[in-house]
């Protein structure tokens, strides 16, 4: 039997709805499973609904008591009240997710309002419930964002956004690697797709890491070495995007013309091609970003490659510098309680001392 998942609702978000209706407050819930993590937004008449169906659906009510609705306050301008129907509404949903009796949880209702793995009742699979608008999302930056707010999910998020990186990698790689014109343009597509999710998850990670900084939810040690992730982020993407454009742009150039195969360069130019061994002075072979230049692009492209690696090197010392800082703070906290543990021993060296001195004179009193 799968581990029950862990809900927490760790924040609150306030929606405004771009039809001019009246805005409303959003509960962030934080769903922690096995082997991922994401967080689900619902408003308070979404709580409301899922209580009525789990009551008719399992005959009874749930073991906690759902909080009651204010008819003088609202939510969006009492911060006392949103607190307190957080508090509630979380211990609401954590009574259903670990209680013993199942028949809250085995309903089709409460799969539907936290998006949970398996078939609705409507028989339509999981993905279609998460993909799917109506269940209380406004959009996906939205719920990333909020789940960015929490430490423990800004780190899955970054996991994601990592993942994304590498799909784009793949995706160029096996660009690269196309023997037509169409399965390059496929590939192109899905990199710039995967470059372009990362890029929003990278926005909601900034803005994550600046709320959790301001909370102090983590230690400044903790908080830089995050700010050095997103800074290493930010370059692999903007080095992924370069590529993907230039590609691009080549392919685009290239369009409706079938892409030469080796052989074919081979018998272009009247010899077959090397395997292996270098021949000294050679000129070095063409590539597509230098084979449509002259003289001087390619030595404004040489001047731009360049530029482009200082500046990686300055990004890299930036990121050792800020190690180097962090690791003499350690070793200095480190000597500091090596000093505190001198000067305890020290203490309870003279405390042993007196209680020997104490002892001998009981004994010769007796």
């Amino acid at each position: 039997m799968a581990p029950p998942a862990e809900i927490s609702i760790p924040s609150t978000s306030l929606h405004t709805p771009t039809d001019g209706s009246k805005p409303y407050t959003l509960y962030n819930i934080t769903l922690r499973l096995p082997l991922r993590t994401f967080v689900v937004q619902k408003r308070y008449s979404e709580f409301a609904n899922l209580h009525q169906n789990l009551t008719s659906l399992a005959g009874a009510p749930p073991p906690a008591p759902l909080p009651g609705k204010s008819w003088f306050k609202s939510t969006v301008k009492s911060a006392e009240l949103t607190e307190d129907r957080r508090r509630g509404l979380e211990s609401y949903l954590r009574a259903i997710a670990e209680s013993l009796d199942r028949r809250w949880r085995d309903t089709p209702a409460w799969r539907q309002f936290l998006q949970l793995p398996g078939i609705n009742s409507a028989g339509n699979s999981a993905a279609s419930v998460r993909a799917g608008a109506g269940f209380g999302i406004p959009n996906k930056d939205a719920a990333n964002a909020a789940a960015a707010q929490d430490p423990g999910t800004w780190l899955d998020l970054h996991k994601e956004m990592k993942g994304e990186l590498q799909e784009a990698r793949r995706c160029l790689a096996r660009r690269d690697g196309a023997t037509d014109n169409s399965a390059s343009l496929e590939a192109g597509a899905a990199a710039k797709r995967a470059i372009v999710k990362a890029g929003g998850l990278l926005v909601a990670l900034g803005d994550g890491l600046r709320a959790i900084q301001d909370t102090k939810k983590l230690g400044d040690g903790e908080i830089r070495r995050r700010k050095d992730l997103l800074s290493a982020a930010k370059v692999d993407r903007e080095d992924l995007d370069k590529l993907a454009n230039t590609i691009a742009a080549s392919a685009k150039a290239g369009a409706g013309k079938g892409m030469p195969s080796a052989a074919d360069k081979a018998a272009l130019l009247g010899h077959a091609p090397r395997h292996g061994g270098r021949v000294l002075g050679a000129p070095l072979p063409e590539t597509e970003r230098t084979r449509e230049l002259d003289n001087q692009g390619v030595v404004q492209l040489q001047q731009q490659m360049m530029k482009e690696q200082d500046e990686d090197v300055e990004s890299l010392a930036k990121i050792i510098r800020r190690q180097k800082e962090m690791a003499l703070e350690i070793n200095r906290e480190v000597e500091e309680q090596t000093s505190m543990l001198d000067n305890l021993n020290s203490d309870a060296d003279r405390l042993q001392t007196k209680a020997d001195i104490a002892k001998k004179r009981i004994k010769s009193i007796r």
